[in-house]
């Protein structure tokens, strides 16, 4: 009878401490590309304006505008009503892989 050859992926192999690059991809935060910046200057707000239509502080709004600070779905979804448009015309992922 034949030994069985047990079936491994990458993943199951160790590699030390160092991680292997698909388990790198694996762990990697996708980017997200927002639009909060275009879509409140389109309208004429300031940072104020949009951050008490939304119910959040203005420092929230800059830090999302700056790319600090990624929203929460309840937030992204509170853009979309805002701006009047899908929240994927607000916040897209970006591409690397």
């Amino acid at each position: 009878m034949a030994a069985e050859k047990k079936m491994e992926s990458r993943l199951d192999i160790e590699v030390g401490t160092q991680y292997s690059s698909m388990e790198s991809r694996l762990d990697m935060q996708p980017a997200i590309i927002n639009h909060v910046k275009e879509l409140r200057a389109t309208v004429g707000w300031t940072q104020e304006q949009l951050a008490q239509a939304a119910g959040v502080s203005r420092q929230s709004i800059n830090s999302i505008e700056r790319n600090r600070y990624v929203p929460s779905l309840e937030l992204a979804l509170t853009f979309a009503r805002i701006f009047a448009c899908p929240t994927d015309e607000i916040f897209q992922l970006e591409k690397n892989i």
